[in-house]
């Protein structure tokens, strides 16, 4: 799922990076995205066999232009939604370490759905 968010982010043009990977002594990009993975649970147990994981990530978006904080991140949210993920709510602000940046976050999830043994014999 990680892979599938990060190629979907990508579409707006704007680096992605895991949070917390971007070092506070370099430049920061002007605007980017960070994610983070804070939940991929296992559920819905039939003979001790999940049949779902459910993948829950932070999505944030930075930028020097706060107007781009907004459009953007509202931008990213509706998409995610068109494909088939499952978002929080609108984008929260959050603070960050640059004087230079404003950001907004989100929460998205995906319920990524396992094939039972019987469905991959035919």
């Amino acid at each position: 799922m990680k892979s599938e968010l990060i190629e979907l982010l990508e579409n707006f043009g704007y680096p992605v990076f895991l949070q917390g990977s971007l070092n506070s002594v370099e430049d920061y990009p002007d605007s980017f995205f960070t994610f983070w993975n804070v939940r991929n649970s296992e559920q819905n147990f039939y003979d001790n066999n999940a049949n779902c994981c459910v993948w829950g990530f932070w999505v944030y978006f930075y930028s020097t232009n706060p107007v781009l904080v907004e459009e953007v991140s509202e931008a990213a949210r509706k998409l995610l939604k068109t494909h088939g993920w499952i978002v929080g709510g609108k984008p929260t602000d959050i603070k960050t370490d640059k004087i230079t940046h404003t950001g907004a976050f989100f929460t998205a999830s995906y319920i990524e759905r396992y094939k039972k043994e019987s469905d991959a014999n035919g």
